[in-house]
């Protein structure tokens, strides 16, 4: 075979393969069961559903939406339309710690008595504070109605349902982060958008400028008073 063609075939492989690389996937989601152990008004109940966890980019941060196959808990009673209020919690880990707490929509039809919960998809707002690796694992569920608090907290230790290549807003440095992602459907890792110091700028420049001049200029004043004092001293 001809030398060139060969070197040509080598460099078109070549940059396919580096084409498949760029194009391999930045996150790893999978669906996971989690064995909640519910602590409700009339008992302890446990039920098992198989949860997703997503992400999109949104703006500086991703938005984390968390989704159950199935039902979970009951009540005795009817729940009527709009009377059950879900949220919960999603465990950060890798490159950051603490939790990120989701919330959504109340239940948008009436739930008949003894029938398993279906929760509607909950999301909120996760801002990274570092560039790297984060995995978010299905936390505690918790669910109001009718003036009742139900607390489900996952009994088997389940595995991370997403995996997340993330980017700090700010580009800060990669590593394992130590802040929270708690708060209202968003992380507590907020602040200052993607954990950024206050930026300086010209005006900020100037200003500092200004008051180290003002400094100097008091100083020269007061050693020129000094010196015509000290002056007229010697002259007496």
């Amino acid at each position: 075979m001809d030398p060139k063609r060969t070197a040509a075939l080598a460099s078109a492989a070549a940059l396919a393969g580096s084409v498949v690389l760029l194009a391999a996937p930045a996150a790893r989601a999978e669906v996971v069961d989690v064995n909640y152990q519910c602590k409700t008004p009339i008992g302890d109940k446990s039920a098992v559903s198989p949860i997703g966890i997503k992400g999109v980019r949104s703006g500086g941060g991703y938005k984390i939406t968390m989704s159950w196959q199935k039902g979970v808990s009951s009540s005795p009673v009817e729940l009527g339309k709009g009377a059950m209020n879900p949220s919960a919690t999603i465990r950060l880990g890798g490159a950051d710690s603490g939790t990120l707490a989701v919330s959504g929509p109340a239940n948008p039809a009436a739930i008949p008595a003894n029938t398993p919960i279906k929760i509607s998809d909950l999301s909120g707002t996760y801002t990274p504070k570092k560039t790297g690796k984060v995995t978010f694992t299905p936390g505690v569920l918790t669910i109001k109605a009718l003036g009742t608090t139900t607390t489900c907290s996952p009994g088997n230790n389940p595995k991370p349902a997403l995996a997340l290549d993330v980017t700090a807003a700010s580009g800060g440095s990669s590593g394992s982060g130590s802040g929270s992602g708690s708060g209202s459907g968003s992380s507590s890792q907020s602040g200052t958008p993607g954990g950024q110091l206050p930026q300086t700028g010209p005006g900020d420049s100037a200003l500092a400028l200004g008051t180290l001049g003002g400094t100097v200029l008091l100083a020269g004043a007061a050693g020129a008073l000094w010196l015509t004092r000290r002056n007229q001293a010697v002259r007496r």
